[in-house]
């Protein structure tokens, strides 16, 4: 065997040492992102947190939520909007990454190009404003869903910015989010991305000596109906979705405001 043989051999060698190496130094912080979405972060009040239809829940520092791996997207976004959260503060919008800590893989943001389609938000990036960290967060793709425009800069936006007034006056609200994945829908990307054809909202104020629950149906498409006509029962949207949204509380009282349709006690001013 020849020295420029055996060089070349070692060179082999050497690049296939190199290449194992990284790809076993990337699997290994693969594993330790999708370990870090399994713990409980400080901020995460547990006792609101809903069950998970997929079992696969992901907790970051600012929001939780269930991924469906056959939809691609949250079944469910769930955090805490304090009245302190609450700033106009204006950061630079970030690019949308892929949620490694999504076991199964959470969905590439091309899957939205050209699909006529925004990346709609679950936990809006404008609940998150008291800092860039709990802002840039907001942006990643286990924490959008596909929403038609005239509906994600509608009649969405204006629940959005009905339930921050809520958390204001009420000095913070719990909230639950998500599309209704059930029944046939459309797809979108390569991954087959699925557009729902409902968005739900649910808030529970727990702060209050009587605690008050409301939740929102609403079709996916803009509309200027006022939104205490979209209010439907928590048992309501719990039957759609086969999501038990207060598991915690105790049973009498579940019971008691999961059944209501009420919305008297939440002012629409």
């Amino acid at each position: 065997m020849t020295k420029k043989t055996v060089y070349s051999l070692l060179a082999v060698l050497i690049i296939v040492g190199i290449y194992t190496y990284d790809h076993i130094l990337s699997e290994k912080e693969a594993f330790k992102i999708i370990d870090q979405g399994e713990i409980v972060k400080n901020g995460t009040n547990t006792f609101f947190l809903p069950t998970s239809t997929t079992g696969q829940i992901i907790h970051h520092e600012n929001y939780s939520l269930s991924y469906s791996e056959p939809h691609e997207q949250a079944e469910w976004v769930a955090y805490e909007l304090k009245k302190s959260h609450l700033s106009n503060t204006n950061f630079k919008r970030p690019y949308f990454e892929i949620d490694n800590a999504v076991k199964t893989g959470a969905a590439h943001w091309r899957n939205y190009k050209q699909s006529g389609y925004d990346k709609g938000h679950l936990c809006p990036a404008g609940d998150r404003r008291f800092s860039k960290a709990a802002h840039d967060e907001t942006f990643l793709t286990s924490n959008i869903s596909p929403q038609d425009h005239d509906f994600n800069s509608g009649i969405w936006n204006t629940l959005e910015q009905k339930v921050r007034y809520w958390a204001r006056k009420y000095d913070g609200v719990y909230v639950i989010t998500g599309g209704i994945l059930k029944g046939n829908m459309l797809t979108i990307g390569e991954e087959a991305v699925s557009v729902p054809n409902q968005f739900y909202k649910v808030l529970i104020d727990y702060n209050s000596d009587k605690p008050k629950m409301i939740a929102f149906l609403m079709p996916h498409k803009d509309s200027n109906r006022p939104l205490y006509e979209f209010v439907v029962s928590v048992d309501h949207v719990e039957n759609l979705t086969g999501i038990d949204f207060f598991p915690e509380l105790d049973d009498t009282v579940e019971n008691r405001l999961e059944a209501s349709q009420a919305y008297k006690d939440w002012s629409f001013d």
